[in-house]
């Protein structure tokens, strides 16, 4: 069983940057698909990012350029660097985690989630 916990959201404004994390607990995070997803008032949950336990790496088109994906094993931490950021950007980001062999951002793949931590760009 899986547990995450997201922190480092917060209020920047357009063109800043936030960094996100997420500390997976519980079984061990590094065979699973680890995802960043987002979701806006009065809009539905989507995929940002998602890093498959080889390193390979997936990401929205809105967010390519501006947002990366990692995770050290060692601290069995998740990240979500996001730079250059813009309103539109504007959600409450989940981490969430698949028991998926590729990095996958299909909601219905990924069994574990986070509380979410708010982002707001003004």
């Amino acid at each position: 069983h899986v547990q995450l916990v997201e922190s480092g959201g917060g209020s920047v404004q357009a063109g800043g940057s936030l960094r996100l994390s997420c500390a997976p607990s519980g079984s061990p995070y590094s065979n699973y698909c680890m995802g960043w997803f987002r979701q806006a008032p009065g809009k539905e949950r989507e995929g940002v990012a998602a890093i498959d336990s080889d390193g390979s790496t997936s990401y929205t088109d809105s967010v390519k350029g501006r947002f990366t994906i990692s995770k050290d094993n060692a601290k069995n931490t998740l990240y979500l660097q996001m730079n250059s950021l813009k309103p539109e950007d504007t959600a409450m980001y989940y981490c969430a985690a698949a028991a998926w062999p590729i990095a996958t951002m299909i909601l219905s793949h990924f069994g574990y989630w986070g509380q979410g931590t708010q982002v707001t760009v003004s």
